[in-house]
């Protein structure tokens, strides 16, 4: 960091995002306002109208024609933005898979909310944990300061010619989004050296070199071939996120990883979480290690593609893993992050006990001694000469 970079400042998720989208400033930014997202297609459109960025801001009537438009907009070859939450992000369902398939480098922030019904305008993962299998890949974040870190990451992840797929980078609603925090920006000319010029891919509109794009792939076409390349960016995107947090830390000093372990090395005991939840549970970390356990930590930050790898290393050695989510997956043995995890270390010699929790749904608190009570559950379990059950296990649940 130099005397080029601002100083800390206080603002909200939200804001932090914006500031983020005004310095790498898109040709187009296609969005319709939903709860607790608003803020920031607000806010930039302010800054469109102020003249501070070049973007062509387009008002839509949905969220389903906000994804609509921006598939235009990056087919016809313009580096292209949109934001949502919730409801908003499942109205989108149809074309976030077309958005994929057609391997346009859009950037998408989502600001996390619980799905109804019944109706509610919170905090949960239920939104982008849902649409895992669309095709783009996911970054989550813990703080303000992550939110505005990778939305800049995610224009060079999507863009990168080993990839071309689009990105979603999420963070808390309300927790985050619309919550007061600091936040370290760098330089306007900073960033824009570190995402670069746009350089279109087969743009719609180079009619001196035509393309046809959407065309129908059917039983005698190459669609199976088409699904098996996107998965194949989808592994090459794990180096390629990699690589651009490791360019970006020389910029920003902030490193970055595919997870976040927390006190690992040594732990017997440990809990994968996604979010600002991380915080606390990092807090919990810190007593329990004081009292003498030893616990540890991983906060989920690439969740598609899922690093299977990183994670059967990081946790080969603990004896058991609880696996906080804030969503759940009906009918499967636990949430989302949890079937990957288990997943992950299920070749793992010996293979570490891995226990399913639940929590946070619809925005309700979480407060460290529910984590500590998660911790115990574990290191009873760990006592334990029996396997645990694989039960679901809620924390801070009124009435089962």
């Amino acid at each position: 960091m130099t005397s080029q970079d601002v100083n800390t400042i206080a603002v909200t998720g939200n804001e932090a995002v914006a500031e983020a989208m005004r310095q790498i400033n898109p040709d187009v930014v296609c969005a319709y306002p939903i709860t607790p997202q608003t803020e920031v297609v607000q806010i930039y459109a302010q800054m469109v109208a102020d003249g501070k960025v070049d973007s062509e801001f387009v008002t839509v009537e949905s969220e389903h024609s906000a994804m609509s438009a921006v598939i235009g907009s990056a087919a016809g070859g313009a580096r292209t933005m949109t934001a949502t939450s919730s409801q908003g992000f499942a109205l989108m369902w149809e074309v976030l898979f077309i958005a994929a398939s057609y391997r346009l480098p859009i950037v998408m922030t989502t600001v996390n909310r619980a799905l109804s019904g019944p109706i509610n305008i919170h905090c949960d993962h239920s939104d982008t944990m849902g649409g895992r299998d669309t095709g783009w890949i996911q970054l989550y974040g813990e703080n303000h300061q992550e939110a505005y870190d990778n939305c800049i990451q995610s224009i060079r992840i999507a863009e990168h010619m080993d990839v071309r797929t689009p990105t979603m980078h999420m963070y808390d609603g309300y927790v985050i989004s619309g919550a007061i925090g600091p936040l370290v920006m760098l330089a306007d000319e900073r960033v824009r050296d570190f995402i670069g010029p746009y350089v279109a891919t087969n743009p719609m509109l180079d009619t001196k070199n035509p393309v046809t794009v959407g065309p129908f792939d059917g039983l005698h076409g190459w669609y199976f071939e088409h699904k098996v390349s996107q998965n194949r960016a989808m592994d090459r995107a794990l180096t390629v996120i990699q690589d651009v947090a490791d360019e970006y830390a020389e910029i920003s000093g902030r490193n970055y990883g595919l997870l976040d372990p927390y006190r690992l090395d040594d732990a017997e005991v440990a809990i994968v979480v996604v979010g600002s939840t991380a915080g606390t549970t990092r807090m919990i970390v810190d007593k329990l290690r004081a009292k003498g356990v030893k616990a540890g930590m991983v906060r989920v930050r690439a969740f598609r593609p899922f690093p299977y790898a990183a994670y059967a290393k990081a946790l080969e050695h603990v004896k058991i893993v609880g696996v906080m989510d804030r969503a759940d997956s009906f009918g499967a043995q636990g949430g989302p992050v949890f079937l990957e995890v288990r997943a992950a270390l299920y070749d793992s010699d010996p293979r570490p006990q891995v226990l399913p929790f639940l929590y946070g749904l619809g925005g309700r608190d979480i407060f460290p001694d529910n984590v500590e009570q998660a911790f115990a559950m574990l290191q009873n379990a760990a006592q334990s000469k029996k396997r645990a059950s694989t039960e679901r296990r809620y924390l801070n649940l009124r009435k089962d």
